[in-house]
């Protein structure tokens, strides 16, 4: 989440008026993440998240999004699904950009996850995973490994090396590696892609919310377990491995849904996938991004850090 956006109190007021939803009390906007412009939005009636989707949504893909999040909602898992006017629409303009009005979910994120915070993340992962066995629409990763490629070459060699010495050939090794090596032949279907601990909403121990949905597609269902591990068990500058936090995420993923063998054994390739992909475009958004932007840049560094660790320690992942 973040303020690419800006939408004053008076135009948020009037977007309501389509809505049962009450009139506008406060609005905030909300820095952290990267991908679209959100408000927590508070009214007369409730709490409401407001969504404006920038350039990396397509809006063409929106309708996918609100089908997959109903579908979750249907079979109990605890997502936040966008609310329909009083025409039943739930795709709106608004400053020029496709918005949506969100259901409020409560909790917090956190920043240092213990072992039974990234247990319960694991177990609401897997029965997601379930939910979504029988979910028919599908979505391309447009950062899969022809994306990946794409982002190294629009960054280009002299910026990706003022990030860190040698950074540009570094990518260009993993990325001919992974090409050859990648398990393809694992089982796929609708994946988070992006389930960080600010993606999780919790209340002590206890999930509460899986949010912000916006890079979900079709690829290796592994693959997200592998996206998760990346994003919860090390430190934020991913110098430091917490093994009772991975070791808790992959039992709390497999107490819901089973890993194969072959899952199993293809987890440290897939986990520098993961670990590659997000070097790849925290850099682009490090280079990129504008520098009036309400948005809290990342290093990439953290995981070109997380890279390395998966390269030098593929047997983190036996049981």
């Amino acid at each position: 989440m973040a303020v690419y956006t800006k939408v004053s109190a008076e135009e948020i007021d009037q977007f309501l008026t389509r809505f049962d939803a009450g009139t506008l009390v406060s609005a905030k906007g909300i820095a952290e993440g990267v991908e679209n412009s959100n408000y927590l939005l508070e009214t007369t009636q409730d709490r409401f998240i407001l969504t404006l989707y920038e350039k990396r949504v397509d809006p063409a893909d929106l309708p996918f999004f609100i089908a997959m999040l109903d579908h979750l909602a249907e079979h109990g898992c605890l997502v936040p699904p966008m609310i329909a006017d009083r025409e039943g629409t739930k795709i709106h303009n608004l400053c020029g950009r496709r918005a949506c009005l969100i259901k409020f979910l409560p909790g917090v994120s956190v920043s240092h996850p213990t072992a039974a915070q990234a247990r319960a993340t694991g177990e609401a992962l897997g029965e997601m995973h379930r939910a979504l066995a029988d979910f028919g629409p599908e979505r391309r990763n447009s950062l899969d490994h022809d994306g990946w490629w794409s982002l190294a070459e629009q960054c280009g060699p002299a910026e990706l090396d003022k990030i860190a010495p040698g950074l540009a050939q570094a990518i260009a090794d993993e990325l001919d590696h992974l090409d050859q090596h990648w398990p393809h032949h694992l089982p796929r279907s609708v994946i988070h892609a992006d389930l960080f601990p600010d993606n999780v909403l919790m209340l002590g121990d206890r999930v509460t919310g899986l949010i912000d949905f916006y890079f979900s597609c079709t690829d290796i269902r592994a693959y997200d377990l592998a996206v998760t591990h990346a994003a919860w068990c090390f430190s934020d500058d991913g110098t430091d491995f917490h093994d009772p936090v991975s070791q808790a995420l992959i039992a709390g993923y497999a107490s819901a849904f089973a890993l194969s063998d072959a899952e199993r054994e293809a987890l440290p390739l897939l986990a520098r996938g993961a670990a590659l992909r997000f070097l790849l475009t925290r850099a682009y958004d490090w280079i990129n991004t504008p520098a009036d932007a309400l948005v809290t840049r990342k290093p990439p560094q953290a995981f070109l850090q997380r890279l390395r660790y998966y390269q030098n320690h593929p047997d983190i992942f036996k049981p």
